[in-house]
């Protein structure tokens, strides 16, 4: 008997099994994965709110360390820094051939050959 009990919970050999057998089978199921799903969140619940709190913290982090960075570079650095920066990233690429400039700069431009 339990060796169809557990052939019948993985699908198999459900041929001989009545229309209300099914049902009651599908039933026991569902509050299976019922017990199952809220099992795997007791777990997982702990883990995310530590990875939040971590995320807040590096965050706060990477402020202060963004502060102390600004206090160490003169004025004239941080400007020579910001135009750097600026030019690199943050420039509208040129499409070949059209010569014209692309409108959107936070989009990549594909270049098909």
């Amino acid at each position: 008997m339990s060796q169809n009990s557990n052939r019948h919970l993985m699908g198999d050999s459900l041929s001989s099994l009545t229309v209300k057998e099914l049902k009651q089978l599908e039933n026991r199921l569902e509050r299976g994965i019922t017990r199952i799903r809220s099992r795997k969140h007791e777990m997982l619940l702990p883990e995310i709110e530590f990875l939040q709190k971590w995320e807040v913290e590096l965050a706060n982090e990477s402020v202060c360390l963004r502060s102390k960075q600004a206090n160490m570079v003169t004025g004239q650095e941080l400007n020579a820094i910001h135009a750097l920066a600026s030019r690199i990233f943050f420039s509208p690429p040129i499409i070949k051939g059209g010569g014209t400039t692309y409108s959107h700069p936070d989009k990549k431009i594909l270049h098909l050959r």
